[in-house]
């Protein structure tokens, strides 16, 4: 675990110009979901509502990313898009980090049976490919949003109880954690009051990486038909609807697509700037 201070790691992270990158474009992406209502030029075509004399128009003045199979405006469409895969990925984690993170701690600090039935548990879902799993389980579900945060949900959690087991089990050797043994300190004390502030940095870091991960997920589950359907605008459900029209109208995939590489990009780049100013362990 690093021990720096937040100024010194803040400092870092300010001199790596690529993290400041990925802040912008991270600052960026969030205020076109936050503002979409006030900043989007054709608000009503979120919905099922098109103009059909304005049908597979390329980038224009008017459009600048173009229309859709129903003249929809796909700028519009696209930063929509960001305010439903920021919200799924902020829904997600904030369910699953919590559930990962207390059964890390669980697992680390109390050891014994404990420790072998959560982390064999943990074993069994890091064992199967976290796409594949979220199909299987949508394979049994209706696809909608509620579903696919669902099946992104359950397969995430593992990873945070994975990160928090090496840590706790490394921390737990420490001084602070035998002094607070010696003095009687609970064992919900010591796991939650000693040992979790030393995770914050591992686990802030993974969880600005995870955001553009569960983003690129979700993403894929609707690009195969399981996520969220229309006429709700999602990145990859565009990407997947625009590939029939390749390369005719070309706009209609390649700007839901660089949406999401800026999207996935910038938390990326981000998250690695966290890391290495922190040094944390990810």
């Amino acid at each position: 675990m690093s021990t720096k201070s937040s100024s010194v790691a803040w400092t870092e992270f300010r001199s790596n110009p690529i993290s400041i990158l990925g802040l912008v474009l991270v600052v960026f992406c969030i205020a076109l979901a936050v503002f979409a209502d006030f900043i989007t030029p054709y608000p009503a075509h979120v919905g099922p509502i098109g103009d059909f004399t304005a049908i597979n128009q390329a980038p224009s003045a008017a459009h600048w990313f173009g229309t859709d199979t129903i003249g929809r405006d796909l700028l519009t469409r696209i930063v929509y898009g960001f305010r439903l895969s920021l919200l799924m990925a902020v829904l997600v984690l904030s369910i699953s980090m919590p559930v990962g993170v207390i059964l890390g701690l669980l697992a680390g600090y109390l050891g014994g049976w404990v420790e072998f039935v959560l982390m064999r548990l943990t074993d069994i879902f890091l064992a199967i490919p976290p796409l594949v799993l979220a199909m299987a389980i949508m394979g049994f579900l209706p696809a909608t949003l509620t579903n696919a945060m669902l099946a992104v949900t359950v397969m995430w959690w593992p990873w945070y109880t994975r990160l928090v087991y090496n840590v706790v089990r490394s921390e737990a050797r420490e001084g602070y954690v035998l002094a607070a043994e010696v003095i009687g300190a609970s064992p919900l004390h010591i796991m939650f009051r000693e040992i979790l502030p030393n995770c914050a940095p591992a686990v802030l870091t993974k969880l600005t990486l995870d955001i553009g991960f569960v983003v690129l997920m979700v993403s894929s589950l609707s690009f195969l038909g399981l996520g969220v359907q229309p006429p709700t605008p999602d990145l990859g459900s565009m990407v997947a609807d625009g590939a029939k029209y390749m390369p005719d109208a070309w706009w209609l995939s390649i700007f839901p697509a660089l949406a999401i590489m800026l999207l996935v990009l910038g938390f990326n780049l981000l998250g690695d700037g966290l890391r290495e100013a922190f040094d944390a362990e990810v």
